[in-house]
């Protein structure tokens, strides 16, 4: 499988391939500029695979558009050419505060009454200002309560998530914002006919900036600053910037901010960056869809043109010397340890790029690179990777590692500084070069056939102000680098110039405790509207149709000579294949089996050794895995179209003729067993594994049934070898993804031999769903946030809940302008996340779930759970919101295009359900016709009342457990009792 760090690398590069072709970039490309039918001049380049056509209105907005029709939705993106670089000194964090209020509204979004609403966010202004000025702690403490006496009836004329909920209306998904560097951008992907509203909602939204409901934003800002101080990777990553840029804001200014700065904020400051920066001339409009460029232009152009533009400067940003020795720095915190070492590398649009990129990808490909062969497959480290980032003006190289037993940060450092002196010496062949080129290609093709993923790209050239037709160009400049020309650029860059951070085990003494304020509660006037949103709400869109799959005909069969069942979809978008064999048994039918198809990754042949099979495999540009799940098991095998029959002949000697090796398995199991000592400490791990697993099902479960350390060190690697080899011979059916079935299947019937008589499954362990209510797990964690879930049991799988529970999830527990999120968050201030859920079950005969979760900090823990508790009770009503709950899911449904391979995974899904239609369609009919009182119903007979188990992580020294008592018997959870490790997990042989 590939490192994330590849898929990262691609984002970079954002050389994209085609959503409707197979082409690759050439070098014969050029931008010319052409007018379109209504006069509007753009850009376009000569062979570029996405089709983009890029626009400058006269107002200085760029406008990207790219064509894709897989599905009636469009991906938008509205970025700004601004970050946590240019915050003010006095006011870092700015730019992401910013960001969230945003979301807030206008003088016409969000308001009921802006003349009087506005007097009193003036008063709240001025106040801040004298806050901030404000030493004395007391002075402080009273200026701040009568901030939130204010802000409480300024609420009185405000809406709460105005835009959330037009923006729902839509049929909005993915509604989010996210703030850099050097950039703040805004996401949704709408329904296409959606398009006109859409652009009406944006452009008045980023006509101006209004600070409404300011307070209490603020206090989720906080809880987010929270967040990060709760996690070790986010603090290493910031102990390398600052190592790498000691004056730069890169290394100098967090996006998150300083907690003083956000104690202590100006909304002067924010109008002020607002107004600098928020202008048309430092914006662009991303749209890639199903869409019409003509039209689309015309219409952007009418909204979007009005913005006014003015004159931008960007600040003139510190310059870093030259780093001449090594420097190194540490953090603490409970999580495994790890190690980054980092090179500053130029930015964007260097030589630098191109280098670091090839030579990245030469380290660490996920298969065949230096770093994959010489330490992650000879299992000399637990594990080990690298990754290039590139920013306007810098850039960074970072090679990260994370220790296997025994093995100190130190000899973890000189193993990963070994790999690049294997660099520095040309240790790779000459082949490799064109594999790295190819190898990006392909994983290109793959991941771009999405209109968010071509968008990304656009959104990554516009921050850069990059040359669109430079990005097409870039593998082929890549093509033109020499080994010789990579080497000695690797023995001139990578020195002794390096930051190296040791992430540690132990307490972090930076830790900022934040006290509750106590925040009076503000009114969310959930039943009022805006005249604005009165005016867009009264707007008709051109109904868009939903298209069901018959999956009868959409999944074609055919079979193998062996009279093997083979499913197929044609791929018509390019020419990269998928081929999965699947065994309808797994790990609950023979623990050992995952344990087995794990151990062959590191195996040979007496033909190949193991390394000579990934770099065989890398060649061909094809890749394979092997996995084991609970109830199935999947052997896979994907890539270029035309290498299929070579790369399903190497696998099927791999299946065949594996060879054991005992020290390899010695490795295997001291990296089991390390895994599962960090996994102890991972906050995430313990509560959505550990502890929900236990809430569900108790001692006995498919999570908790694992092979104990000692049991691993008894089992000869032969029996696992056997086992594997031994999948052939059980009953399997596949599916195949790609174009000329009828070369799968030839190829398949070369090499992919077995008996005539298939063996049945071996009987499955069952483990039963134990019954909810009166228990509170509880894991005394080292952190700052505490994090809880709760868990009822409700009534087993009904198809027909499907519909109610779809629109309940809508308008109580997901999204912005949900009645949990409203309450909890925008109102209250508890919590930075909080949803809940009605869980469908994923076998016929399993049980719903009813779900919640809170991420807060442990002083405001008690309110937090009462107000859950109470909306868990009592669901507050609201016809309106109910109305856009309902039209927002149908149109969700209306624009859903299940195509491609996903037909037949969703099929796979649905069939455990034991449904064989597009249930989507009696679902979009149920909920046409549903009413407030139907969902009422719905939440009294499944939410109300339920009896939950409740999870709880946090630190003991602040969780008040006498309020959990509350909840139910406190039982204070032995992490090895909860994942059933062995009390002390022996990992020596």
């Amino acid at each position: 499988m590939k490192h994330l760090k590849l898929v990262l690398a691609i984002a970079m590069i954002t050389l994209v391939a085609s959503c409707k072709k197979g082409n690759t970039a050439s070098s014969v490309a050029k931008s010319e500029t052409q007018k379109d039918a209504n006069g509007f001049s753009y850009q376009t380049v000569a062979n570029d695979p996405t089709g983009l056509r890029l626009y400058t209105l006269d107002n200085g907005l760029k406008v990207y558009l790219s064509k894709n029709t897989d599905e009636p939705k469009i991906q938008t993106y509205i970025a700004v050419r601004a970050g946590s670089n240019y915050d003010p000194k006095q006011s870092t964090g700015l730019a992401h505060y910013l960001e969230h209020m945003v979301f807030k509204g206008t003088d016409k979004i969000g308001t009921v009454n802006w003349e009087t609403e506005k007097k009193y966010l003036d008063t709240i202004s001025n106040l801040y200002e004298k806050h901030r000025a404000e030493k004395n702690p007391d002075n402080k403490l009273a200026i701040y309560k009568e901030i939130d006496r204010v802000s409480l009836a300024a609420s009185n004329f405000s809406v709460a998530n105005e835009y959330d909920k037009m923006s729902s209306s839509l049929g909005a998904t993915g509604t989010n914002a996210y703030t850099w560097f050097e950039q703040t951008v805004y996401t949704n992907k709408i329904p296409a006919n959606e398009l006109d509203k859409f652009l009406k909602l944006e452009s008045e939204r980023f006509g101006q900036v209004v600070l409404r409901l300011f307070h209490t934003e603020l206090e989720a800002v906080f809880e987010e600053f929270n967040r990060g101080q709760d996690s070790d990777g986010r603090k290493r990553y910031a102990a390398m910037l600052k190592g790498l840029f000691p004056n730069h804001p890169y290394g100098q200014q967090t996006t998150i901010g300083t907690a003083e700065h956000l104690k202590n904020p100006s909304m002067v400051d924010i109008h002020n960056y607002f107004d600098k920066y928020y202008v048309p001339n430092n914006m662009a409009v991303v749209l890639v869809g199903d869409l019409d460029f003509d039209a689309t232009i015309s219409k952007v152009n009418e909204s979007f043109g009005k913005l006014e533009k003015k004159e931008v400067k960007h600040p003139e940003l510190p310059k870093e010397e030259m780093i001449t020795s090594v420097v190194e720095n540490e953090v603490f915190g409970p999580t495994s340890e790890s190690i980054s070492i980092a090179y500053r590398t130029g930015g964007v649009k260097t030589e630098d790029e191109k280098l670091v990129t090839l030579a990245d990808m030469i380290l660490a490909n996920g298969n065949a690179g230096l770093m994959d062969l010489n330490l992650n497959q000879k299992q000399l480290v637990q594990y080990a990777g690298s990754s290039p980032t590139f920013l306007n003006d810098y850039g960074y190289h970072v090679l990260s590692g994370a220790p296997k037993e025994g093995q100190s940060l130190d000899e973890l450092k000189e193993l990963l500084l070994e790999q690049i002196e294997k660099l520095k010496k040309g240790e790779f062949e000459d082949w490799m070069i064109d594999a790295v080129i190819n190898d990006l290609k392909k994983s290109q093709l793959k991941q771009y056939e999405s209109s968010t993923a071509v968008a990304d790209a656009y959104v990554n050239a516009f921050i850069h102000d990059e040359n669109w037709e430079d990005k097409v160009k870039f593998l082929d400049d890549l093509k033109k680098i020499t080994k010789q020309e990579l080497v000695d650029f690797a023995n001139s860059f990578y020195k002794d110039n390096y930051v190296v951070t040791y992430k540690r085990k132990g307490v972090d003494e930076n830790i900022v405790k934040v006290q509750n304020p106590g925040i009076t509660p503000v009114n969310l006037n959930r039943g009022s509207n805006s005249e604005f949103i009165e005016a867009f709400n009264s707007i008709q869109s051109e109904a868009l149709k939903p298209v069901y799959v018959d999956y009868a005909s959409a999944i074609k069969k055919t079979k193998t000579d062996s009279g093997i069942t083979v499913s197929y979809i044609e791929n018509e978008t390019n020419d990269l294949f998928d081929m999965n064999i699947i065994f309808d048994m797994g790990s609950d039918n023979d623990k050992k089996l995952d344990l087995a198809v794990g151990y062959l990754e590191y195996l040979g042949t007496e033909k190949y050794s193991n390394e000579q099979l990934k770099k065989e495999f890398y060649k061909l540009g094809v890749e394979y895995y092997v996995n084991t799940g609970n109830e199935k098991t999947y052997i896979g095998l994907s890539g270029l179209k035309e290498n299929l029959p070579k790369g399903l002949e190497l696998l099927e000697h791999l299946l065949d003729n594996a060879v054991a090796d005992q020290e390899a398995y010695e490795k295997y199991v001291q990296s089991i067993a390390k895994g599962r000592q960090n996994t102890k400490t991972n906050k995430g791990s313990i509560l959505r594994r550990g502890l929900l697993n236990y809430a569900k099902y108790g001692e006995n479960s498919s999570f908790r049934n694992i092979i104990s350390v000692s049991e691993l060190n008894k089992i000869n690697p032969e029996e696992l070898v056997a086992l594997a080899k031994d999948l052939k011979n059980y009953k399997q059916r596949m599916f195949y993804y790609g174009k000329d079935i009828d070369n799968a299947v030839s190829a398949l019937n070369a090499s992919h031999k077995v008996n005539a008589q298939l063996k049945d499954y071996p009987e499955a362990m069952t483990f039963e769903e134990k019954e909810t209510g009166g228990n509170v797990y509880f894991v005394d964690f080292d952190m700052v946030q505490s994090e809880m879930m709760f868990l009822a049991k409700g009534e087993p799988f009904k198809a027909e809940n499907m519909a109610a529970s779809t629109l309940f999830n809508t308008y109580f527990g997901g999204g912005l302008s949900s009645i949990v999120f409203q309450e909890i968050r925008e109102s209250k201030s508890l919590a930075y996340s909080a949803w809940s859920s009605y869980s469908t079950a994923r076998e016929k005969d399993d049980a719903n779930y009813v779900m919640a979760y809170i991420g807060t900090q442990a002083n405001k823990m008690p309110e937090a759970v009462d107000a859950m508790m109470g909306l868990m009770n009592d669901m507050p009503e609201s016809e309106a919101q109910f109305n856009a709950a309902k039209e927002s899911t149908l149109k969700k449904i209306a624009a859903q295009r299940i195509n491609k391979s996903s037909i037949f995974w969703n099929y796979e899904r649905l069939q455990k359900l034991g449904i064989s239609e597009d249930n989507r369609e009696a679902m979009y009919n149920a909920i046409k016709d549903m009413t407030l009182a139907d969902l009422r119903e719905f939440f009294n007979k499944n939410i109300k009342g339920e009896d939950y188990n409740v999870m709880v992580i946090g630190n003991k020294k602040d969780v008040d457990l006498k309020a959990l008592n509350k909840l139910g018997k406190v039982q204070e959870m032995d992490i090895d009792h909860l994942f059933n490790y062995e009390k002390s997990e022996d990992v020596k042989m």
